[in-house]
């Protein structure tokens, strides 16, 4: 027959320290600092290029501004006098050219949109930099009705 022996079970006292160090507040702080990394590094190497001048400001000149117009009919005019839309780039090319020429767009309330955009198009392909709309109150008039 067998023998059966007792073994001893040793219990641990709970008053005494643990010999560990606890990892997981240490987790918890790596992983919220990992996410502010990963939300903050692209902001801050996000950049805008930009050439900002150097050297002594340039002289106030007042612009010479031409008023570039499309009428209900789809007839444009620049500086009041009428153009043809084959005839603009010639002229858009000359106000480009200009250092203080500025082009002032706008355009019936009633005017076509395809007209509309066909002139921008013009406008865009002359390479005018210096430009502004003007009147867009007559499309809000229009939307009123």
């Amino acid at each position: 027959m067998r023998r059966r022996t007792r073994r001893a079970t040793y219990a641990i006292p709970v008053d005494m320290p643990i010999n560990a160090l606890n990892t997981t507040p240490l987790i918890d702080v790596m992983l919220v600092l990992l996410v502010m990394m990963i939300i903050a590094i692209p902001m801050m190497t996000h950049s805008v290029k930009i050439q900002i001048p150097t050297g002594p400001p340039p002289r106030s000149l007042d612009p010479v501004i031409h008023p570039l117009r499309l009428e209900t009919t789809g007839a444009i005019s620049l500086d009041g006098s009428p153009i043809s839309l084959a005839g603009l780039p010639e002229r858009l090319a000359a106000i480009k050219a200009e250092p203080t020429g500025v082009l002032a767009v706008s355009a019936s309330g009633e005017a076509r949109y395809e007209d509309y955009d066909k002139l921008l198009v013009v406008v865009k392909r002359a390479g005018i930099e210096r430009m502004g709309m003007v009147g867009n109150e007559g499309f809000a008039a229009t939307l009123d009705r």
